[in-house]
């Protein structure tokens, strides 16, 4: 799908109105939030969990690691079907809680107020590519501090997370966080 033109550079997001060329801005400055949050975030393991699960009545995501547990509150933006080549977003999915959609709802009302309808449909054809870039747009559009790719056994889950209380086997408890602007 030609959602999107790739030609801008990533400096600072439109305030007022999105074109073609805004909506190229805020997806390079997405993919680049992803890249920074990935790099800040494998400072506590995100990436090397032995294992991961959300918990949609508490909205927490853990990571579980030999020597520790990582909990942060999570929003599901929305599901990839490799198999299915298809996106659905969060606030369409029945199977999601209303509470754990609040990010993807943002990302829709955004979308309808720009006039970038296709953002705003429930679900759309999507490769790998086009799921990461539906991501990275909703990344940026939220200020996500955040991103984790919840691999399960049909789909992968795009989440969301604020942050990080990480608990040492000892007990000992710290707090991972960044701020975006």
């Amino acid at each position: 799908m030609g959602f999107f033109k790739r030609n801008a550079k990533p400096d600072s997001a439109p305030t007022q109105g999105c074109d073609a060329e805004g909506l190229s801005t805020l997806l390079l400055q997405g993919e680049d939030t992803i890249d920074q949050l990935a790099r800040a975030h494998m400072s506590w393991g995100l990436g090397s969990a032995d294992r991961w699960g959300l918990d949609q009545r508490t909205g927490t995501i853990t990571w579980t690691f030999p020597d520790k547990t990582a909990t942060a509150q999570a929003q599901i933006l929305g599901s990839w079907s490799p198999t299915a080549s298809s996106w659905q977003w969060a606030w369409a999915n029945d199977s999601i809680l209303p509470e754990l959609t609040q990010d993807a709802c943002a990302v829709r009302d955004w979308a309808a107020a720009h006039g970038h309808d296709a953002l705003a449909a429930q679900q759309v054809e999507a490769d790998e590519q086009m799921a990461g870039t539906l991501a990275a747009l909703s990344v940026r559009i939220t200020k996500a501090t955040g991103f984790y790719r919840g691999v399960g056994a049909t789909s992968i889950v795009m989440i969301t997370f604020g942050p990080v209380t990480l608990v040492a086997q000892d007990g000992s408890t710290s707090t991972f966080t960044i701020d975006i602007e």
